[in-house]
């Protein structure tokens, strides 16, 4: 009130009835800005689970995510094709040294090994004859391989053959009473061979004690020694050789001391750095375009990475607006279902996809300038990324129809078909344990737990039936008899009856998938609210620019429950 009116006296307005109508002024304020909220929240969701296509259509944004899926897909496997040549090479390499090797130190190999062991002896003159072959091969090596090989230093930084024989350290038996004195203690000797001492007299080595070998008491005869090698085809893939170190072990085991020793031989080839590697051509520079190809594969992770977490932690904002907005006005909690919507699985699979990406590229770098030599880590990180990768394109071929009926099914049927398998799984460890315990001595294909799985899986597809019934040793008519019944009840019990059920579930899925197709899906709190409007004119524009459409072409108005498939 001005300070005049009271100085004269004037009538002064009474401000009481603007108080009386002020609550009611303030709620309708409130509910308008509840109303505002509302419809900004509901706006933020469908944005969230629209298309590519439908946002760049409803606000122009660019699908940067999109596009870079694509170029990362493209250089994520061009990365891995160069990686697999290069693998191959170096498994190659491996793998025809350990055949070199094998014919050159083991006395009248044949090229085929005997079961797990290189080949076997009956005689003690052929054991003798074996352990002294290889030695000698040893000694002259430099002058009958074929290969770039050289000898290597062994643990103890020595060159040259290391031969240990491991034998009971008393043992007397009879056979002819069935008597036996032993003392099951095992005692080792070891005796050191190098080039210079094999080159002076070969009968003063040969004639040492050492090789008085006892063979009623002795359980094994080892030779081991290390080779050097170099390997220099991946020049001609233009880039930087490997240098190996062959760590061979010939092991003569007479453990069962059944007249039959197995000779088996063992290849470790560890790749190191080479040492003073000089190279000139055009090598050194297509491993430095490698490496900023490399690099390059890592930003594009690295932005892939940064973009899909952005969208996860915004997901999960929205998603807690969305929980506290829904309990604040209908005075409940949102179902499971939909809250696990605002958890795109599509975002988590690529993180995990570039993680492993960028681990393996990273691990590639290290080893083309061969300061790391692990093939089999980077093999392994680069194949899963990619294959992660490749999985990830059915995201955006959901947005078919056709496709989608893929994604929905395996979604829907992919809890039934755990619980089956879970229940399913039993039966088949039972008959793992019973076939590996009573056929496990006459069948090849029962020797161990994962060989018998192995087969058992193989029956249950339907592959080398006969095969496993005709290979059973019929020693024992019991065991033969057993074989039958238990071959037999498997086949007939997973064949046809758990595997159709199996069939069935996916089946049923299938049916009830294409039925929401044609008379819709169950309506979820999210989508109901989505649904909803303040006003026709609002409705009809929102109904317009939200259609579902696929590659921003516009579908059938039916199909717009498809959009809400996260």
């Amino acid at each position: 009130m001005p300070r005049g009116a009271e100085a004269l006296d004037l009538p002064v307005l009474d401000t009481a009835p603007a108080r009386s109508w002020g609550p009611g002024r303030s709620t309708t304020m409130a509910h308008l800005d509840s109303d505002m909220k509302e419809e900004c929240l509901r706006k933020d969701l469908r944005f969230y689970f629209m298309s590519p296509c439908e946002k760049y259509r409803a606000r122009h944004q660019i699908p940067w995510k999109l596009g870079l899926q694509i170029l990362k897909i493209l250089m994520v496997t061009t990365q891995l094709v160069r990686f697999g040549l290069s693998n191959q090479l170096v498994v190659a390499f491996k793998e025809e040294n350990t055949m070199a090797f094998k014919y050159l130190f083991l006395r009248g190999y044949a090229g085929i090994d005997e079961e797990d062991y290189s080949y076997s002896v009956y005689t003690q003159e052929d054991t003798y004859e074996s352990i002294f072959y290889a030695i000698n091969q040893y000694h002259h090596l430099k002058n009958i391989s074929l290969g770039t090989l050289s000898y290597g230093e062994n643990e103890e930084h020595r060159i040259g053959l290391k031969v240990c024989k491991q034998y009971y350290k008393k043992r007397t038996m009879f056979p002819s009473n069935e008597t036996l004195n032993i003392d099951s203690d095992i005692e080792t000797d070891c005796i050191y061979l190098d080039p210079q001492g094999l080159s002076k007299n070969a009968e003063d080595w040969k004639n040492s004690s050492f090789f008085r070998l006892e063979f009623y008491r002795l359980l094994q005869v080892e030779i081991s020694f290390h080779l050097k090698g170099i390997d220099l085809q991946t020049m001609l893939s233009r880039e930087l050789p490997d240098c190996y170190v062959f760590q061979n072990t010939i092991t003569f085991d007479n453990r069962a001391h059944s007249g039959k020793i197995k000779i088996y031989f063992d290849s470790d080839a560890n790749i190191e750095e080479c040492k003073d590697l000089k190279i000139s051509g055009s090598v050194q520079k297509n491993t430095q375009y490698m490496l900023l190809f490399d690099s390059f594969v890592i930003v594009i992770c690295l932005a892939s990475l940064i973009l899909c977490t952005r969208s996860i932690v915004l997901a999960l904002r929205l998603r807690k607006r969305f929980l506290n907005f829904f309990l604040e006005k209908y005075q409940r909690h949102v179902c499971n279902a939909d809250q696990w919507e605002f958890i795109n699985g599509w975002y988590v699979l690529v993180i995990i996809s570039d993680l492993m990406t960028i681990i393996g590229s990273i691990l590639k770098m290290e080893i083309q300038v061969k300061n790391i030599t692990n093939y089999d880590l980077c093999s392994i990180l680069l194949g899963t990324s990619t294959l992660l990768v490749w999985v990830g394109v059915i995201r955006y071929l959901g947005y078919f129809q056709t496709y989608n009926v893929l994604i929905l099914t395996m979604q829907a049927s992919l809890p039934k078909v755990l619980r089956f398998c879970a229940c399913a799984g039993m039966i088949y460890l039972g008959y793992t344990f019973c076939g590996w315990i009573v056929l496990g001595p006459y069948h090849n294909k029962f020797v161990a737990l994962n060989t018998v799985s192995e087969c058992l899986f193989s029956l249950v597809n339907g592959d080398d039936m006969f095969a496993t019934f005709a290979q059973i040793q019929q020693k024992s008519v019991l065991v033969w008899l057993f074989s039958r019944l238990y071959l037999y009840s498997f086949i007939s019990l997973f064949i046809y009856m758990i595997l159709s059920l199996f069939i069935a579930l996916i089946t049923d899925s299938y049916d009830t998938i294409k039925k929401y197709q044609q008379n819709g899906f169950p309506v979820t709190d999210l989508q109901e609210f989505l649904k909803e409007c303040n006003s026709r004119e609002e409705c009809q524009k929102q109904s317009s620019a939200f259609l579902s459409c696929v590659c921003c072409l516009r579908r059938k108005a039916s199909d717009d429950h498809l959009i809400f498939t996260n």
